[in-house]
């Protein structure tokens, strides 16, 4: 995951929300634990929805959580505070950085809401999947991405508009197959999106006629000096390298690739975090020509990316980040959910989610649920400089991808 730096717009909405409390946004009447108005469960003919916005706002992850809660607030903003005939409140809950903080989270705020939101680690996001079954609310998660919470660990309530940590390294790994590109050595942190991404791009890769070079874990958020790592890739007779790094390790890797002498030897192509979000300013011109695949690019071209754009950098005064898109897209899919169900308890939100079909004004372009995972086109994507601005523009769209095995 990328960190995107804090603007000075940004801190000063982040720093309103106090660490590990629920704080109440209305875009209606109400307040926490009940209301006149027949929220809270009401029939589809209107009333209040109360949604659980979980969302870090301490820690190392807080960027994310206010790329979330901006693209969140966008939407919200842009369709008059309503999903369907309900006005919104939301409620926000501190994930921080883990389980540890972001499952008590979760848990004090499921008796107040009606749905829940959010959520960026992985870890928190497998901790709390059976308490949504149990509890039978809707879960949307708008980040985290082990494939087990649409996989083998998830269940009817627990749906996703974020994406698979597979999704994004089997496109690459079968476009790189298809370019006859050579051996590709393969790198990631060792931790369990880094241990996702390898597994899959191999499995991908070798399925398509590829082969590897080699392959190297690196220690997760200690490794300083990819040096060592590095040499191998060169001693290995690789033709490329395929990675997964993000936020502070993105950079510190793209710049040491760079500065190995590597860069105009032997090209980098990566999952898209590796250059997503303001991780950009911190790699510079060493970014310049790196590859990606991801589900989303500022320069995606259809006209639903062009007016969010426009409108995010209105508000916001920043180009906006995929973490953005994927709460903008959360509460459109609860919009168009609860325009459809007949109430609000957990299982008539699911069977609507699960009648959506298209969701055709993404800014990602068009997409489908498809075993509760967006089944979406992936796009590759290089790093350009345009008049001084890096950029994640759009080389080719690799077609749609569900997760695999759904």
């Amino acid at each position: 995951m990328s960190l995107p730096e804090l603007s000075r717009r940004q801190l000063l909405g982040a720093a309103g929300v106090g660490a590990g409390g629920l704080v109440l946004t209305a875009c209606g009447g109400g307040s926490l634990g009940g209301d006149d108005d027949g929220g809270g469960g009401g029939g589809s003919g209107g009333g209040t929805v109360r949604v659980g916005l979980v969302i870090p706002q301490a820690g190392v992850y807080t960027p994310l959580g206010v790329d979330l809660q901006n693209g969140w607030d966008l939407w919200l903003e842009q369709n008059d505070g309503k999903f369907g005939d309900y006005t919104v409140e939301t409620v926000t809950a501190d994930e921080g950085e883990g389980p540890d903080t972001g499952v008590p989270a979760v848990q004090q705020l499921l008796g107040d809401v009606d749905v829940v939101v959010g959520i960026v680690n992985s870890a928190t996001a497998l901790g709390v999947v059976e308490l949504f079954a149990e509890e039978q609310k809707v879960l949307v998660i708008a980040n985290a991405g082990a494939d087990a919470i649409t996989g083998g660990a998830g269940n009817d309530y627990v749906w996703r508009v974020s994406f698979a940590n597979a999704q994004a390294p089997v496109a690459m790994g079968e476009y790189l197959a298809g370019q006859d590109i050579g051996p590709v050595y393969i790198m990631a942190p060792d931790y369990s999106a880094g241990q996702e991404s390898v597994s899959n791009f191999t499995r991908a890769f070798e399925a398509a006629g590829g082969t590897v070079a080699g392959s190297a874990l690196t220690p997760f958020g200690t490794t300083q000096d990819f040096q060592p790592f590095l040499s191998g890739v060169r001693s290995s007779g690789a033709a490329a390298v395929f990675c997964f790094y993000a936020g502070g390790e993105a950079v510190a890797f793209v710049n040491q690739y760079a500065d190995f002498g590597l860069k105009d030897s032997i090209p980098l192509y990566g999952s898209g975090f590796l250059t997503e979000g303001s991780v950009l300013a911190g790699q510079g011109p060493n970014a310049v020509g790196v590859r990606t695949t991801l589900h989303y690019s500022t320069e995606a071209d259809n006209e639903a990316n062009a007016g969010f754009v426009q409108a995010y950098q209105d508000a916001y005064d920043a180009l906006p980040t995929v973490y953005a898109v994927q709460a903008y897209d959360a509460a459109n899919v609860l919009n168009r959910a609860l325009a459809e169900a007949g109430d609000l308890s957990g299982d008539a939100v699911a069977e609507a989610l699960g009648g959506l079909g298209e969701i055709d004004d993404s800014p990602r372009g068009s997409w489908a649920f498809d075993g509760r995972n967006p089944d979406q086109t992936i796009y590759l994507r290089e790093v350009v400089d345009e008049g001084g601005t890096l950029l994640n523009s759009v080389v080719e769209e690799l077609g749609r991808y569900a997760q695999p095995g759904s």
